[in-house]
């Protein structure tokens, strides 16, 4: 399994990383240093949208745990994922980087709503579109969001740049042993539960033959070397010899 040719991709980031070193919020040098990166892959001729996931801030399943009605905490995770949209967009564009923040939860104040079309044409005009607030509505995550975003904009790939470099057979922070993979496909993630993204979202990337790729972001210039072919990475998609 290659990563086929790629003209846009979808990149989804996880609220985590945003928080660079620290235990809470945004590390605006580190969402710089991420900018640069997504600045260098555009630079190769890439239409790039972004999904940010809002961990960093407010998660709403740790919230319902807690006791928070699950619908409300959601909409406060969407409302996260709208700030950090925010605080990626003034990196980009310090940078010289043309963006544009659509939000599932229209707030005209700050960003656009989510039309496709007009995603579509900010992508032409060399635009990075960043889609925040997942898909509008409770009970779906943001890789949901990333998912349905990369399906609807058509993109080549949806690259996952999280804190682990790929996918393995169990978690490599609490077993030492564990496997990681260099291919694997829809189905196996799926069966075996190895929590690439949530369910929904990997049914709807193998529905619509979109490739999952999945890499650390933490690892300085690894995006440009993910899309080169290069780099430590596991490639999620049709049934195919696995590693």
């Amino acid at each position: 399994m290659t990563m086929p040719p790629i003209k846009r991709v979808l990149l989804k980031l996880s609220g985590e990383v945003l928080m660079g070193d620290q235990q809470f919020g945004i590390d605006p040098a580190f969402v710089m240093e991420l900018a640069r990166e997504v600045k260098a892959a555009q630079a190769g001729g890439l239409e790039i949208c972004l999904v940010i996931g809002g961990g960093n801030i407010f998660r709403g399943m740790a919230g319902a745990a807690q006791g928070m009605d699950r619908a409300q905490a959601d909409y406060m995770g969407m409302l996260a994922t709208v700030m950090n949209a925010l605080a990626m967009q003034s990196a980009l564009e310090q940078l010289g980087v043309p963006t544009r923040v659509q939000s599932a939860i229209e707030m005209d104040k700050v960003c656009e709503p989510v039309i496709r079309r007009r995603a579509e044409r900010h992508l032409e005009k060399g635009r990075v579109v960043i889609f925040a607030a997942g898909v509008g509505a409770p009970y779906f995550t943001t890789d949901s969001g990333a998912a349905l975003r990369a399906a609807e904009m058509r993109c080549d790939a949806l690259l996952k740049g999280t804190s682990v470099d790929g996918v393995y057979d169990s978690d490599p922070k609490k077993n030492t042993q564990a496997k990681r993979y260099d291919t694997v496909s829809y189905d196996r993630v799926l069966a075996d539960n190895l929590r690439v993204m949530d369910a929904s979202a990997v049914a709807l990337c193998r529905d619509n033959a979109i490739p999952i790729v999945v890499f650390s972001i933490r690892e300085k210039g690894n995006l440009a070397r993910v899309l080169a072919g290069e780099g430590v990475q596991t490639i999620v998609g049709a049934p195919a010899s696995e590693a």
